[in-house]
């Protein structure tokens, strides 16, 4: 990672850096706007599954605030010098929050499920990269890759990790743990009213130490604007603000006497992908005529208030994988509209609206309830498109019904969404022709055999330039085929009580040392 920097404003510093002392109790409430969709890590494809089930699961192996990979519930491991053996050494007296000893049998059930057939999970394509996995003893978990694998160490999260004495022998689609997980994390699941929020209560025999916030509470909330007026009420503690919020509606005497802002880089971005099954783009030139039309800085000035840059491919600037010299598609509405002309595309009745073959140029993007700049993203799509003759409509679904019935499905033209991506650059799960399956995240249908090739070839690389200039080609390719057209990358914009304490801003955020936050009323 480069030039990586957290951007803390108002006066969150000097709040954080008094000498308050650490105490137990008191209760956090978060929001999310989506209801998350599972609480078994192996089977959740959303955020807010992820986040939640964050703080009640553990892996072998975590990121520090340097980037640096460190220990959780393994103490340590050993490399094999040919790079294909790793054997952890797990930490004794860790329990399940049902009291019951975590072993090594945890992680081999766990790594046998994600592998099975039976097992709808998104990410098992690290682990089928394995060639035999073993336990040594119940503190002792050996893995033998069958070819080097770039992303060996890293991928032993928290994926991986179940308790074998409570889904050994189910199916775990249907196992309770779905919603009444049993974990290892800091905290567990108090309880789960649907549509409504989650609590989570703190593991008193989490292995580092209780956390000091005694509860965690997640409200539902779909819609950004009534998170804001519910955390300025006071009913929500921490939420992500949208960049008219950040810039606009939070500057008054009130609001900076009660909460802190924070700002700084986010692993994300934000993309129109195509169905590339779709008649209308399965044209390239199409996909490329529509990248023409479309103005992305105007994008970030507009949706994010500046607040983010533009985005040309799948990772973020100043990251070691991107790639700052691909093709660009400058905004210009004539080399837009000769280009649809050539493919075949023209206003033959005078309405307005290209047509081919008898068929208008008219679909619908396709997005999730309750995320401002999305919707503000898609109605600027909408605007631009109608310049060259495109009829757009747009339709906003809750994010469980988008992501079940429509993106799972198949069952969209095209849509605006966001990637929140890993610190490492494999983007296997993503592009990869096989991965084009239900429940799988190459939902846009793109296959091409050269990137097939190239990402397999970045999984087994383990020198950091060959694999740089490996994804730089990747990048090239993405840019020429544009199955997505990447539009901008924006910050995290966070809102934070002051009465939570222990916050320390680093290159991964704010959150990762949540244990460590504390409640001075």
């Amino acid at each position: 990672m480069e030039n990586e920097t957290t951007v803390f404003l108002e006066d969150e510093a000097p709040a954080n850096s008094q000498n308050y002392k650490e105490r137990y109790g008191g209760t956090l409430v978060d929001s999310i706007i989506g209801e998350p969709s599972v609480l078994i890590p192996m089977l959740a494809s959303d955020a807010s599954s992820h986040e939640i089930a964050g703080l009640i699961y553990e892996g072998l192996v975590k990121y520090d605030t340097d980037l640096s990979v460190i220990g959780s519930l393994a103490e340590s491991w050993d490399i094999s010098s040919d790079n294909l053996t790793i054997t952890f050494h797990l930490r004794h007296r860790v329990k399940w929050t049902d009291s019951i000893e975590f072993t090594a049998w945890d992680v081999l059930y766990g790594y046998q499920t994600i592998i099975s057939d039976k097992t709808p999970s998104a990410y098992k394509g690290d682990y089928l990269e394995v060639a035999s996995a073993e336990v040594l003893d119940n503190y002792t978990f050996r893995v033998t890759y069958k070819r080097p694998f770039a992303s060996a160490l890293t991928s032993w999260g928290n994926l991986v990790v179940l308790p074998k004495h409570l889904i050994e022998g189910t199916d775990i689609t249907k196992s309770p743990l779905t919603r009444q997980p049993i974990g290892l994390g800091p905290y567990k699941l108090e309880k789960w009213v649907s549509g409504q929020e989650l609590v989570l209560v703190a593991n008193d025999d989490y292995y580092e130490g209780r956390p000091y916030i005694d509860k965690y509470v997640y409200r539902i909330i779909p819609d950004q604007a009534t998170t804001f007026l519910e955390a300025k009420a006071g009913n929500v503690d921490i939420t992500s603000l949208t960049p008219i919020q950040f810039s606009r509606q939070t500057e008054s005497i009130q609001f900076k006497a009660k909460y802190n802002k924070y700002r700084y880089p986010l692993f994300n971005y934000t993309y129109l992908g195509f169905n590339l099954k779709h008649p209308f783009f399965k044209d390239k030139s199409v996909r490329q005529a529509i990248a023409h039309a479309i103005d992305k800085q105007e994008m970030v000035d507009v949706v994010l208030f500046g607040l983010g840059v533009e985005a040309t491919g799948p990772y973020v600037p100043n990251t070691w994988p991107y790639n700052p010299n691909i093709k660009a598609y400058e905004y210009n509405i004539s080399k837009s509209k000769a280009m649809l002309e050539r493919a075949g595309w023209v206003d033959n009745d005078g309405d307005g609206i290209i047509e081919k073959d008898g068929l208008p140029f008219d679909f619908t993007i396709l997005t999730n309830m309750g995320n401002t700049s999305r919707l503000k993203t898609a109605t600027i799509l909408q605007w631009r498109l109608k310049q060259v003759g495109i009829n757009v409509h747009i339709r906003a679904v809750e994010w469980s019904t988008f992501l079940n019935e429509f993106i799972n499905k198949r069952r969209f033209d095209a849509v605006v969404m966001g990637w929140s991506i890993g610190l490492d650059p494999d983007q296997y799960d993503i592009w990869h022709s096989s991965k084009t399956a239900e429940h799988e995240f190459n939902f846009v249908s793109y296959a091409n055999s050269e990137v097939d090739k190239l990402l397999e070839e970045g999984r087994i690389t383990l020198d950091v330039e060959k694999r740089k200039a490996i994804y730089y080609q990747v990048q090239d390719i993405l840019a020429e085929d544009l199955p997505y057209i990447f539009l901008y990358v924006p910050d995290s914009l966070v809102m934070l009580n002051k009465k939570i304490k222990g916050i320390k801003p680093s290159p991964i955020g704010i959150g990762y040392n949540q244990r460590q936050w504390f409640i001075v009323e």
